[in-house]
């Protein structure tokens, strides 16, 4: 029998106040491209530091842009196309080509997918998001960058795919054309960094749908995850997007050589455009038309990671293009970023140089002295970090580098607190994670600033979750209210002229980033070289 119009009503109703509390897996969720059906994350209780594991959903493999293959390949991720029925949001989407990606993934160059892990009861929530960017090496498909953890404790996690290597950075005197054509902006090579700043704006326009507040956005990220958080925090054409920045083991000091050759690293339009055009020419090809012809596993290659000075080595990094990247980190730096929004950033103990366990003799210290610095630098530096055996050698060279990232990233903080109106926050994590003999290597935080110690198998000890849900509180807090500090923390101050950052991981609290000397000394060397 047909129902009456009061019925229907009455049904209506009924079905809106149960899709009010339940979980979002319940129901389809609307996109700009079209429906998906999301799953309940957990089919059990994962442990560790969860409460709310059953509220929580996640969407896998949405489209947030069409295939980059054939004429889309080395362009600007183009829109993807709206699909009929119900998107079934169960499996990872396929990742990016890459020399390192695992056969476990399937690959292809229809990659540009996100996930979203949600524990909101309706779309209504509007609880706050973080934009997570992986480090080189990796896929959103990681067991390590489970949003799980993090959408327990009441905030929105999406991660996406982007390009990498040749696909996603090769910049070409013809590809610089077409940009010119399209924009008005002579630009070549950004490719993964728009893709990145596309995930952004797809976000932007569909994440109240998954209970998130599209307008408390918080972009986060590690090594070369935290270059792309850094490019997002600067670049105009993602003005406006976002509240705040999570930089993981990403900003130091412009004038630290080490700019040149770790994650945030760039180089020149004209060195990226040289480049190029004798890459077509070591694969045979003559111009863009035809490599969009040629199989992509072309233009895959082992050193694509490779941060060299040679066209040998193929460095295929950001372009600095002034566009997309709108100037050099110096003068972003002096000018103002793009978004001058909360900033936290830091690092880890034994990266950028650090190796835990080193064992060097005094000959090798003073080599690598003799190497890094020149004239009376070498003589200053050893007297700050003496080497009267093997030992202490071993000891300083560690030191020296760990407080040369802890002095960059202050220095850092230091030049945006002149140019910004908003708050920035520095740490240094020490936590070596059990199972392993690297200390607290880089990536080493990941886990726990997450929260999902679950997802990997790792021999966790009690200290380990305790350690996971305190970092997770800071990076919570920050991701709703651009600051680090909760009730039960210890308090986490402000950067500001101290020469202080906070110790995270086997101790909490404010702790000198080196010596005043150290840190003048510091300061004085960098001040002789030229800036990125």
């Amino acid at each position: 029998m047909a129902l009456s119009y009061r019925s229907m009503a009455l049904a209506a109703l009924l079905s809106q106040a149960s899709s009010s509390s339940a979980a979002l897996y319940d129901q389809v969720i609307q996109t700009q491209f079209g429906p998906v059906q999301g799953y309940a994350a957990f089919d059990s209780e994962p442990g560790g530091n969860l409460t709310n594991w059953q509220d929580i959903t996640v969407w896998k493999g949405i489209p947030f842009a069409a295939s980059t293959a054939g004429q889309n390949r080395w362009k600007a991720p183009q829109p993807a196309s709206p699909w009929n029925g119900t998107l079934d949001a169960k499996e990872y989407g396929d990742i990016c080509p890459s020399s390192s990606s695992s056969p476990e993934y399937t690959i292809s160059e229809d990659c540009l997918n996100l996930n979203i892990w949600s524990g909101a009861k309706s779309p209504k929530a509007k609880l706050p998001v973080v934009m997570w960017s992986y480090p080189a090496y990796s896929t959103a498909a990681d067991h390590l960058f489970d949003g799980g953890g993090m959408a327990d404790k009441g905030v929105v996690y999406v991660n996406y795919n982007y390009r990498t290597g040749a696909l996603g950075w090769l910049a070409h005197p013809e590809l610089s054309e077409e940009v010119q054509a399209s924009t008005g902006h002579n630009s070549s090579g950004n490719w993964g960094m728009l893709d990145q700043f596309e995930a952004l704006k797809w976000i932007h326009a569909n994440i109240e749908s998954f209970g998130g507040d599209p307008d408390r956005i918080t972009v986060m990220g590690q090594s070369a995850g935290s270059a792309a958080t850094q490019h997002i925090l600067n670049s105009p054409l993602a003005k406006g997007l976002i509240v705040g920045a999570i930089i993981e083991s990403g900003v130091r000091d412009p004038h630290d050589p080490l700019c040149s050759s770790l994650a945030e690293n760039y180089r020149t339009l004209d060195f990226a455009l040289n480049q190029g055009a004798e890459y077509f020419e070591s694969k045979n090809v003559s111009s863009v038309a035809e490599a969009r012809e040629t199989s992509y596993e072309n233009f895959v290659d082992n050193s694509q990671f490779s941060f060299g000075d040679t066209s040998t080595d193929w460095v295929w990094t950001a372009t600095l293009d002034y566009y997309a990247m709108p100037d050099t980190y110096l003068n972003t730096l002096r000018n103002g970023a793009g978004n001058d929004v909360p900033v936290l950033t830091g690092n880890t103990r034994d990266e950028s140089g650090a190796t835990y366990g080193l064992n060097i003799t005094v000959a090798e210290y003073l080599a690598d002295l003799n190497e890094t610095y020149s004239g009376d630098f070498v003589e200053k530096f050893l007297a700050l970090y003496p080497a009267a055996n093997d030992s202490q050698a071993s000891v300083s060279e560690n030191l020296q580098f760990t407080e040369r990232s802890m002095v960059g990233t202050w220095l850092w903080a230091s030049m945006w607190r002149k140019s910004a109106s908003s708050p920035i926050y520095t740490y240094l994590w020490d936590h070596a994670p059990p199972g392993q003999d690297q200390g607290a290597y880089h990536e080493s935080e990941i886990n726990y600033v997450l929260n999902n110690l679950y997802g990997t198998d790792s021999p966790w000890e009690d200290d380990d979750y305790e350690i996971a849900a305190t970092i997770n509180a800071y990076w919570v807090n920050f991701i709703k209210t651009g600051n680090p500090n909760g009730k039960g923390l210890p308090h986490w101050p402000q950067t500001t002229e101290k020469q202080v950052t906070q110790h995270v991981g086997d101790g909490w609290g404010s702790m000198p980033i080196a010596t005043k000397a150290q840190v003048q000394l510091f300061k004085e060397w960098f001040n002789t070289l030229s800036s990125w």
